[in-house]
């Protein structure tokens, strides 16, 4: 078959390339007063609409990894983003983070799972590059999550507080924990403490080993305050951005780079991880891809694996690319590599925006933008890591990886 594209110098600079363009279109969310504004589709901050908390983190988390691999100009806006995390989003008077800077409404500030794991991950990933004010950022949101979140006996996290913390909603969630994953992971890295990786680990063992494989390896997204299934969950709004109805296949990709970052972190990982990554993996090209005669992932199927929402967003194939090129590395199949192809192929003709810079974040059945799901290109989370997880080893966290900081299992999986 040839030379993996991810070996080819050409292509990693490729990669490198369009990495610089997305964080170029990705310096506009600064100009604004305080941390990082969602954009619109021509990469102007959205004037008089809430700034999420989650954009902020994402945002402070992608410019210390810029930072790390040596990219000028990006500290500064790393220290932007801690300062933001530290005053406009922090709850002084309960703690914990709101879900939007300078909240007005008591729906602004309550207190979510998915917002903290990315303020957790921008902690983490500014400690890494050795910011400003990083460590008192990682303190405070390690603390909160450890005392709020954090279900001991259950192993895995809670979703949703009041913003008083007097109120725990009944509301459990996959998408949460698994973001949770990513930053529990980056955690181990920063603080070198195996009881965040093996968090992680009890994580992905109840949502993948234990959950998704009696559902044929598709994850269900929701949950009840004793863990049970909702399967029928959001089926009025099929199109939420964080809590669609049925399940998501690009979360199954998700998952999948992610038992392999698990896997990183160990010396003599678990087996399942590797098996599981690889039945999610095929799972998601079977019943997600082209699955309506257009190239493309749907965003959603309802539980007869039949699409629910036929709309094409930028991170499922973002994700796609990250799973293949970390199991195409695991495993030395050339079955992965041709995906990889295949999909940045597929993201040169369709996702790339080249007029106006970034990735689309929606595409319609017939791969054209629509802002149905989502408005606007808010960040470039999903997008700059597609970039950089093809051009590292396996391993457990990017800011660990590219700080320098080797995996905790460092035998072996780097490569």
């Amino acid at each position: 078959m040839g030379i993996a594209w991810w070996n080819i110098e050409s292509h990693r600079t490729w990669l490198s390339t369009e990495g610089i363009r997305i964080l170029r279109f990705a310096t506009n969310s600064s100009l604004t007063a305080v941390g990082f504004a969602s954009l619109d589709s021509s990469g102007r901050p959205v004037q008089g609409a809430p700034q999420p908390t989650y954009v902020t983190s994402r945002m402070t988390h992608v410019f210390a990894l810029a930072h790390l691999m040596g990219i000028p100009g990006a500290g500064s806006l790393v220290d932007r983003g801690v300062a933001a995390l530290l005053s406009q989003a922090f709850d002084e008077r309960h703690g914990g983070w709101f879900e939007f800077l300078a909240p007005t409404t008591e729906d602004q500030k309550k207190k979510t799972a998915y917002v903290h794991a990315f303020v957790l991950l921008a902690a983490t990933s500014a400690r890494l590059a050795q910011r400003n004010d990083a460590d008192e950022l990682l303190s405070r949101v390690t603390e909160v999550i450890e005392e709020r979140f954090w279900d001991e006996k259950a192993g895995r996290c809670v979703d949703a507080w009041s913003s008083d913390w007097e109120v725990l909603d009944n509301y459990r969630g996959a998408n949460s924990n698994m973001h949770l994953v990513e930053s529990f992971l980056a955690l181990a890295d920063s603080k070198g403490d195996v009881l965040w990786r093996d968090r992680a680990l009890r994580i992905a063992e109840f949502f993948i080993h234990d959950v998704a494989s009696k559902f044929e390896w598709r994850v269900p997204e929701h949950y009840d305050e004793c863990w049970e299934p909702l399967l029928e969950y959001g089926r009025g709004a099929p199109n939420h951005q964080f809590r669609p109805y049925g399940s998501t296949p690009g979360h199954w990709m998700e998952w999948s780079r992610l038992l392999l970052s698990i896997e990183a972190a160990y010396e003599t990982p678990p087996p399942w991880l590797f098996m599981d990554a690889q039945a999610l993996f095929r799972t998601a090209i079977a019943m997600g891809w082209a699955v309506d005669g257009q190239d493309g992932f749907v965003y959603t199927l309802d539980w007869e694996n039949k699409p629910a929402v036929r709309s094409r967003p930028h991170w499922v194939i973002a994700e796609a690319i990250g799973a293949a090129a970390t199991l195409g590395k695991r495993s030395q199949n050339s079955e992965y590599e041709l995906w990889y192809r295949r999909w940045w192929d597929y993201v040169s003709s369709n996702v790339i925006d080249e007029t106006l810079g970034s990735w689309h974040h929606e595409l319609d059945p017939t791969n054209q933008p629509r802002e149905t799901t989502w408005r606007g290109k808010p960040d470039v989370y999903h997008a700059f890591q597609a970039t950089i997880i093809p051009q590292l080893p396996q391993i457990s966290s990017l800011a660990g990886a590219l700080s320098g900081r080797q995996p905790l299992g460092i035998g072996g999986r780097l490569v």
